[in-house]
């Protein structure tokens, strides 16, 4: 009976190290992906703003959704002509 019990302490301590480091490597697998993800988002948010910042200084800040700005908006089409389509 006595050696029945050091044989399942000895696979206790077996198993009971098996999963420490399953756990240490499903942690240091999920670290890892954080820290790739992390430096991904980075990189795509610093070329963002990049983007953003040529973008602004070549085509100019405002309305980018295609809509008449609002200075624009009390024109008639006579006006509106006038001023946009015949220069």
């Amino acid at each position: 009976m006595n050696i029945i019990k050091i044989i399942l302490a000895f696979l206790g301590l077996i198993f009971g190290v098996m999963l420490l480091f399953w756990v240490i490597g499903i942690v240091s697998a999920l670290l890892w992906y954080g820290v790739v993800i992390g430096i991904l988002a980075a990189v795509g948010y610093g070329g963002y703003k990049l983007f953003k910042k040529a973008e602004d200084k070549y085509v100019g800040p405002g309305s980018t959704i295609g809509q008449i700005d609002a200075r624009d908006t009390n024109l008639s089409w006579e006006e509106y002509e006038r001023k946009y389509l015949n220069k």
